[in-house]
């Protein structure tokens, strides 16, 4: 596993995960119009899981300090990993359907309405499930 010791490469690569943030709407920006933007999002999604599974092998099990990334996977139980897809699917399903309404009526209307609608539902499920 790979640690970052020096401070400032921390914050560094902080500044960069803060870029990388809007990366998927630009590079579709990029692609042109042919690309539907819902539809650019699989093919964005599909790429961030393969370069992340490449990163897990090289940079994930790099390194003298903890352990590597095939150890960690081997800790996790079944429940845990049908979660963890279930969460993403769920995830990105939403993300979809959020790109679908921003692109059908625009991002000052379709954020909120799919912010706000996301906001209300969390209570009432946090709530009641409690």
């Amino acid at each position: 596993m790979y640690f970052c010791d020096n401070y400032a490469l921390a914050v560094l690569l902080c500044v960069v995960t803060m870029f990388c943030w809007g990366s998927w709407g630009n590079t579709q920006k990029l692609a042109g119009k042919t690309w539907r933007y819902e539809l650019f999002y699989w093919d964005y999604v599909i790429g961030i899981l393969l370069f992340s599974i490449v990163l897990g092998f090289t940079l994930g099990s790099m390194g003298d300090a903890g352990r590597s990334f095939v150890d960690d996977l081997g800790q996790i139980t079944i429940g845990n990993y049908l979660s963890a897809f279930i969460g993403g699917a769920i995830f990105n399903l939403a993300n979809i359907l959020l790109s679908a309404a921003v692109s059908m009526a625009g991002l000052a209307v379709a954020f909120p309405l799919g912010v706000g609608i996301a906001l209300v539902l969390g209570v009432f499920i946090n709530y009641f499930g409690d």
